[in-house]
């Protein structure tokens, strides 16, 4: 049985990632970062997802990135976006939080090498996305490379492996393998904005809409303006 580290959101991507490592048998330990965003949804959603799968044991690391303030998911005084998904480009929106995968990557390589875990998932994507650059494949190739020469697993060659097993999935992909797994998909939260029910015109909403309504199902989380 394989060790891992899940860096788990509390996201639609990261919870079919959780999911998926689930199916495989491995022992997983999820590891979600609170990292100053502009809402607590997310991290109470994944609080629920690892209780639903009674998980021993899920690490919540606190990470202040408020002084990053180029960002609209850690200030306040910049508006979340709202466009319509035909809109949504590679340019890189305001809601990109600076090198945020490279810093997340880095604690859940520490944790893997405390805890003899090998391998590394995480729920990027990069085909229904928003265009962030460290959601790339390129980005985890060379990414793989600096835990190979960076570590002390990686130089006495077993080096911590990147899991990305929903890169180049659509969003109704993501979905359907979600289905598939019985992955809790009604207790997740994807919504930029928070509040008690979903917007639906954040990106974040859009794209998992548009994934949803591709995949022939109804996402089962509340948005505004829906019953």
């Amino acid at each position: 049985m394989a060790r891992s580290v899940v860096l788990l959101s509390g996201g639609l991507d990261s919870t079919v990632t959780l999911a998926y490592a689930l199916s495989l048998g491995d022992e997983v330990i999820p590891l979600t970062i609170d990292y100053g965003q502009r809402h607590q949804r997310e991290l109470l959603a994944a609080k629920d997802i690892a209780s639903h799968y009674d998980l021993d044991r899920h690490i919540i690391m606190e990470l202040d990135l408020g002084c990053f303030g180029s960002s609209a998911l850690t200030s306040m005084d910049l508006d979340i976006p709202e466009r319509t998904v035909d809109t949504i480009n590679d340019e890189i929106p305001v809601t990109y939080v600076p090198a945020r995968n490279i810093v997340f990557l880095s604690i859940a390589a520490g944790l893997c090498e405390c805890e003899d875990a090998h391998l590394l998932y995480i729920g990027a994507n990069a085909v229904d996305y928003s265009g962030y650059p460290d959601c790339r494949p390129e980005f985890f190739r060379h990414f793989q490379r600096v835990l190979e020469v960076g570590t002390k697993t990686g130089v006495e060659g077993s080096p911590i492996e990147i899991v990305t097993p929903i890169l180049k999935k659509t969003k109704r992909e993501i979905v359907a393998l979600g289905m598939d797994l019985n992955a809790p998909l009604h207790l997740t939260w994807s919504c930029y904005k928070g509040g008690e029910r979903a917007c639906g015109r954040c990106d974040s909403c859009l794209l998992r809409l548009k994934g949803f309504k591709e995949a022939g199902l109804e996402d089962p989380i509340p948005y505004e303006g829906r019953e």
